[in-house]
């Protein structure tokens, strides 16, 4: 079994549990989306001593958790779980703890730095003629385009600035929006 140097942050024991099927790693546990001072200041320890993957459910509250996290310390990394690899069997919401061992192993192997430093190479107008800003099935385009890119899903709003943070380039977007539109833009 492949062993994590970083620690991956998750939210709760049952994330840990199924990350520990997938890869021999160590987790910190949020146990939630507010995160205590506490917490950030664990997570910020431990980004300088070993380093940190955030690997959340794909939902608000996992956005949540992520994007306060990028605040404090934005030099973590982070995985995406595809949200149709995060769905229960039976019912309950979208999470780490329903995902296979592949499809964890999957979105450990494709982390993201944030650079808010980087120049966006995808432009609004891109967006809009990629029909991922308006139209009748720009969310369902959204969601496609972040499992493609290994992203997460965003809203419209969010789009362009987690297009830049994790450094997507143009060729890449296109190659994914290519597939979207089945083929048609080649």
């Amino acid at each position: 079994m492949k062993k994590i140097k970083e620690v991956i942050v998750v939210e709760g024991k049952d994330d840990t549990k199924r990350i520990n099927l997938a890869v021999n790693a160590d987790t910190l546990e949020t146990r939630g989306s507010a995160l205590s001072d506490e917490t950030i200041e664990q997570i910020r320890q431990l980004q300088e001593t070993r380093g940190v993957i955030v690997f959340t459910d794909p939902d608000f509250s996992g956005e949540k958790i992520r994007k306060t996290i990028s605040a404090e310390v934005p030099s973590v990394k982070h995985a995406f779980l595809k949200r149709r690899d995060a769905v229960p069997d039976h019912k309950g919401s979208l999470g780490v703890e329903h995902a296979t061992p592949e499809a964890i192993r999957q979105a450990l192997e494709h982390l993201y730095t944030e650079d808010e430093d980087a120049l966006p190479q995808i432009t609004q107008d891109d967006l809009i003629n990629a029909g991922l800003i308006i139209g009748k099935n720009a969310k369902q385009r959204r969601i496609q385009l972040g499992e493609l890119l290994g992203i997460g899903y965003v809203n419209a709003k969010q789009l362009p600035k987690r297009l830049q943070l994790f450094q997507v380039e143009k060729k890449a977007f296109d190659v994914a929006m290519t597939q979207i539109n089945g083929g048609i833009n080649e």
